[in-house]
């Protein structure tokens, strides 16, 4: 993200809160941790996901407007689990990324599957009707045969 796109997405984000009341706030609140719900948050200042997780003035504003809305009796106090989020790291899982990579090879390694299929179909109608047509060429090949009509033919 340019700095450009993210000081404008900060003022963005600037802009909205401003608009918001307590009500409101208090309104899209996620009961489980005691935070706002970043879902509504992108739904109703019409930010990106992206925007609310790396964008640090936005992530810093977001904080002091939790706290704020703490201090307040808007937000319940921060959960057990939602403190403990905050002071550990995030571990990075790999699982995750090799799963949807697993799934979308597989998803073309099944759509190749089902082309081949379709192929081999197609090729084995084709040398029926070849199969066909060459038997009855036979067939006429030794007619004229039994007739003799190549062995009237000077080249023989």
């Amino acid at each position: 993200m340019s700095q450009q796109q993210g000081e404008k997405n900060f003022e963005l984000f600037k802009a909205w809160v401003s608009t918001m009341s307590d009500d409101d706030f208090a309104a899209i609140v996620y009961p489980a941790s005691g935070k706002l719900n970043r879902g509504q948050i992108k739904k109703l200042s019409g930010l990106s996901d992206e925007t609310l997780k790396r964008n640090s003035q936005v992530v810093s504003l977001l904080k002091a407007v939790e706290n704020g809305l703490r201090e307040r009796g808007v937000l319940p106090p921060l959960t057990d689990t939602a403190k403990k989020a905050q002071a550990a790291p995030k571990k990075y899982d790999n699982s995750e990324a090799k799963r949807a990579f697993d799934q979308r090879r597989s998803a073309q390694l099944e759509a190749d599957n089902h082309n081949l299929r379709v192929q081999v179909d197609q090729l084995e109608r084709e040398v029926e009707i070849l199969k066909s047509k060459l038997a009855s060429n036979g067939e006429m090949l030794e007619a004229l045969d039994e007739l003799g009509v190549f062995r009237l033919c000077p080249s023989r």
